[in-house]
């Protein structure tokens, strides 16, 4: 895998931490407040939402770059190595589309709740800023997938959980 990918992977999942963190420590100070002061933070689940959203779409690279996607090989434990890694240089491909389906989705979709106007009901957020902050990460997994399913088909190792790449 091109190390720029891993480490571009990595920094998202970095960020993606950094708003799970956050998210954390609102849903905490708002859970206080309620509790003590009968005054959470207005639009905490909003906000909850948003950021839980950001958090995976971020993470999903770095998950592919590591291959920890659950795998269920009921159906071909019994395969050979090659005919495995055909089988999974054909579900990274599809990932790699979907994924890349899903970022242009997210981006028109982004423009088009833009055009619209949307607002989140609470804090009166634009939500097209919801959608387009899905897009680099769905992109970057798409592509990481698809690097993955060209290694695949050629046969070359590609890095997983298990296969020594720094953590």
């Amino acid at each position: 895998m091109q190390h720029w990918l891993e480490r571009l992977s990595r920094g998202f999942a970095a960020l993606g931490a950094l708003v799970a963190l956050g998210v954390a420590g609102m849903t905490v100070v708002s859970i206080a407040g309620r509790s003590l002061w009968s005054r959470p933070i207005p639009g905490d689940v909003e906000l909850t939402q948003f950021g839980i959203a950001l958090c995976i779409s971020l993470c999903l690279p770095w998950a592919q770059v590591r291959r920890a996607n659950i795998v269920v090989d009921f159906f071909t434990q019994r395969l050979s190595g090659r005919s495995t890694q055909r089988l999974d240089a054909v579900g990274a491909a599809l990932l790699g589309a979907m994924c890349l389906l899903l970022a242009w989705r997210s981006a028109v979709g982004a423009m088009s709740v833009a055009e619209a106007g949307e607002a989140s009901m609470i804090l009166d957020l634009p939500m097209w800023w919801v959608y387009a902050s899905l897009v680099p990460g769905l992109a970057l997994s798409g592509l990481v997938a698809l690097v993955q399913a060209a290694q695949l088909a050629r046969g070359a190792p590609v890095g997983g959980a298990d296969a020594g790449l720094p953590s």
